[in-house]
Parts: C-alpha cells; structure tokens; sequence
C-alpha cells in the first residue's frame, strides 16, 4: 500500500495501524512456533541424548556445515555429544590417547618369534638375557556346528523288549535350533536390532541357509514358550509401591494395502536402587493396537502405588479411582523449556533451565539414599526452590501472552504443579520419569533398523522379549547367556516354579558358569 492511497482520516489511519501490529504479531508467533518445531526436529534427529545448551549449539554448527556440503557426519541418536571441527590450538599440548590393557579374562595364544641360531656379526653363540612382549587383539569368528543325538535301542535277549533313552528335550518340539542358536537369533532381533532378512543373509556366509520365515517360526516359537516368564516379569513389576510408565509409537502393517498403521508398545519400569531398595529392578512392556486409554488402565488395574509418567489423558481414569497416585516427570517440564531457548535463545527460558538445574544438582547428592534421607534433604533444599519457581512463572505467565511458547511451557508445568511437586514429599518419587525412558530407547532404536511390525502378534512377540532382556540388563546380566540358559531349561522346568527363571534368581549360577568358561577358554 503506497502513501497515496492511505486514508486521510486519524482514526482509520489508527485502526490501520492497529491491524498491522497484530498481523505483525501473528507472524511473529507463527516464526516462533516453526523455529521451535525445527529445533525439536533437529535435536530428535541429530541431537544426543543429554540436553545441555552447550551441546546443541555445537549441533547448530554442524547443521549449518552440512547443509553447506563442508563437512561429512555420520552420527546416530544417542551417541556421544556432537563437537564441531575446528583447528587446534598450537599453544595446548597434544594429548596422546592413553591404550587400555586389554582384558584379563580374554585366553592368550603365546607365539614366540625365534632369533637366529648364531650371532650374526661374529658367529658367536647366544645367550638369553630378556624379551619383549607385546599383544594384539584377534576375533574368533562364531561358527556352526551340528549336535547329533545318538540313542542307542537295546533289546532284551529273554522278552525282545526294547529299551532306549528319551529324546532330549528341545526349546521348540521337532526344531532345529538348539539354545544357543535361538538366543542368537533373538538377541540379535530385539538386542542388536538386525532385522530376520540380514541375518539370514549373515548365516548364508558360512553357508547355512535359514530362510527367513524359519527364523520367524523360531522366534514365534521362543516367545510362546516364555510367555509365562513374562507373566512372572509382570507379577513383579506390578508389586511395586511406585511405577514408571511411557509409550512409544510402533508402526504396524496394515494387512491388505501395503501400508502401516501406528500402535503402541508400553513400558513400566520397576526400579527401587534409586532409593536404596533391595528388590530387584524390572521392566515390562506391554503391545497394543492403539493408544487409547483403555490399556494402560487394563495393565494397571492391579497396581497400588504411585505412577510416574508424562501427561498422557489416558491414566487420568486410574489417579481418578483413588487406588494410583499421580508423580510428574520434571524432564518433561523442563524440555519445554529447553526447545524454546533453543529456537530463539530466550532469556527466560534460560532461566526456568537454571533454576531447573539447580533441583537436578541436588538429586545428585542424594542418590542411592533411603526414602527418609531423602525426603528430609528434598524438604530442606528443593522444596524452598520449588516455591520460588512457581512465583517466578506465576509472574512471568501474566506478563507474557498464554498462546506463546513460553506461555505453554510454563502452563504445562503450572497445570501439573501437584504432581511436579510430589517428588519432594515423597522419597520414593523420582525428579523424573527417564528410568522408563531409558527402556524406551531401546525400541526407539530398533525401529529405525526392522522400520515396522508385520503384525500384531509380531508386536506381542516384541514386548515379550523386550522385557526379558531389558530385565536381564537391569540385573547385570548378559542377555544373550541368560536367553541360552532359559530357552535350555524352561521346556522341562516345572510352571509353579518359573519365578526361579528370573534374572535375579539366576545371576550367581550364570556368573560362575561365565567364570567357568572364562577358566577354561
């Protein structure tokens, strides 16, 4: 609009200006809102798991570099925290990388390299005075081998009668995978996150061809027959007095078009270390089709205790009922926060990340303390900050516009304020809910590599084993030992005794059977 065409009138001209402002206004927000939806996609693309501003401006710097094609990355979430390349400074000594001995438990193979018989100058006889030794470290590759199950059939001289051994058990009737095989098959499935197709494709190297619909028999196989040690998994978990839950989408597909539909996988983490408690950790997942709040309440609807979980509607029926008491997650809160400070540096963001801080700086004293300890610590020290920061957003929210970043993420954490708060009424409570987060990461990555589910049972199928190798992990166990040692034993153990199967009622039996091989290697 050029200045001829402006009106001459002081109140049009007013009201015209008035208009602009607010459009003006509006395309502020919405540059805000689209800077704040890239800074979370970068960082959940890009960005490692610890959110500290340092880290993330690094990652800006990379960003910019590879969208100039000056600079090659090649990183995976979770890794360890992106650093731009620069140039070193000439006036800091270099720092040579310290080598680490190399393992003594690891069998040592000696091969001595022989001097000449005679002294090569004079032709004088030798003589030891010393020697040097070095190591280099080798891989044995895994390789196959066939068991064959001889059973001798004797008859009886007087009566013909035959007699002969029974068949040793399998893990799955009439297969041919022995444990040690299947617990390969699915650690490196649900563990090491190698999809059916490429293993099949690994085998064919030493020239076993196991297609891959046979695996997928293995596998269905193996978690049908562990179902009931992942019903025991759940017995346990639910008995705690204080729960973490989450859920993490799980593309499904659709059968008859082609194409995926989104479900879900639950996790509910039983972790008392924390606190000093003396039960063992444990993790449950649990598959469902959808996300709606009907399963959480189903998977819950023995639990008594205190939840610890994001905002997520679909346990509100359960806080409801009185039985499941509420505790927010603090990393929620403040990764609000964190996103918009990235996007635009806000001042004030920064601050509520400070004052945050300062209630994670305290947590670190008081971990692995009793319920008590910790709760007197909590009341004396972060209760007082936690007062101070609901006053500080209070003051901020009415100075700022609620339809703002900064107005969302202070009304999410006002909105959950009792909830935000209970941690430090209560020792049990963790700051956050990233125990079961954690857990959650391992499905995050594996769903990056087998990309979807090929059915719902193949999402029941998933849970079962997440479970019994998240637990495995949880208790210090290798999970591919534990696997083999279940999957040689569970055909032929006795139901009303499967808790005896659970990782911590195994851990001194496979630490000294791994001692054993250790000796014997």
């Amino acid at each position: 609009m050029n200045s001829s065409s402006l009106p001459n009138d002081a109140d049009t001209l007013k009201a015209l200006l008035a208009q602009r402002d607010a459009e003006l206004a509006m395309m502020k927000l919405l540059v805000e809102k689209l800077k704040l939806q890239i800074a979370r996609f970068r960082r959940d693309k890009f960005g490692a798991s610890a959110e500290r501003l340092n880290q993330l401006q690094q990652l800006e710097l990379l960003v910019e570099e590879l969208e100039t094609g000056r600079s090659s990355i090649a990183a995976e979430a979770g890794d360890a925290p992106l650093v731009p390349a620069t140039e070193p400074d000439s006036t800091e000594p270099r720092r040579l990388p310290v080598r680490k001995p190399l393992p003594d438990h690891l069998p040592r193979e000696t091969v001595t390299h022989a001097a000449a018989c005679g002294c090569q100058t004079c032709g004088g006889a030798l003589r030891l005075v010393g020697e040097d030794v070095s190591e280099m470290l080798e891989l044995i590759p895994e390789r196959f081998k066939v068991i064959r199950h001889v059973r001798p059939k004797y008859a009886c001289v007087k009566c013909q009668t035959l007699t002969q051994a029974p068949a040793p058990s399998r893990p799955i009737a009439r297969g041919l995978a022995g444990p040690g095989l299947l617990a390969h098959v699915l650690i490196s499935k649900y563990c090491d996150h190698l999809p059916l197709y490429r293993q099949s494709e690994i085998y064919a190297r030493d020239g076993v061809d196991l297609e891959r619909s046979t695996l997928a028999d293995w596998v269905g196989g193996a978690a049908r027959l562990l179902d009931p040690l992942a019903a025991a998994l759940r017995r346990h978990v639910l008995a705690a007095e204080k729960l973490h839950a989450d859920d993490t989408p799980v593309p499904v597909l659709a059968p008859g078009n082609g194409q995926t539909r989104t479900a879900r996988l639950w996790v509910y983490v039983r972790d008392e270390r924390p606190m000093a408690g003396l039960a063992p950790p444990a993790v449950w997942f649990q598959y469902t089709p959808d996300r709606k709040g009907e399963h959480p309440q189903a998977h819950l609807k023995d639990f008594r205790g205190i939840l610890q979980a994001d905002g997520y509607a679909g346990f509100d029926a359960l806080y409801q009922q009185g039985l499941v008491s509420e505790a927010a997650c603090w990393a929620h809160a403040r990764r609000k926060f964190f996103d918009l400070h990235t996007a635009t540096g806000s001042p004030l963001a920064q601050e509520a990340l400070r004052r945050i801080g300062e209630l994670y700086a305290i947590e670190k004293h008081i971990r692995g303390r009793p319920p008590d300890e910790r709760q007197r610590v909590r009341q004396a020290n972060a209760l007082p900050k936690l007062n101070d920061l609901k006053q500080w957003m209070e003051a901020t929210l009415a100075a700022t516009s609620s339809k703002t970043p900064l107005g969302q993420a202070i009304r999410y954490a006002l909105g959950r304020w009792p909830a935000l708060l209970r941690y430090a009424d209560d020792g049990r409570v963790e700051i956050d809910n990233n125990a079961a987060e954690r857990e959650i990461r391992a499905v995050a990555v594996g769903r990056k590599n087998w990309l979807f589910a090929g059915s719902d049972a193949g999402g029941e199928r998933a849970a079962t084993m997440y479970s019994l190798i998240g637990s495995a992990k949880l208790n210090g166990l290798d999970p591919m030992a534990y696997l083999r040692h279940v999957l040689e034993h569970i055909a032929e153990h006795p139901i009303n005794r499967i808790d005896e199967l659970l990782p911590w009622n195994l851990a001194a039996q496979l630490s000294s059977t791994h001692q054993e091989h250790r000796l014997a290697a």
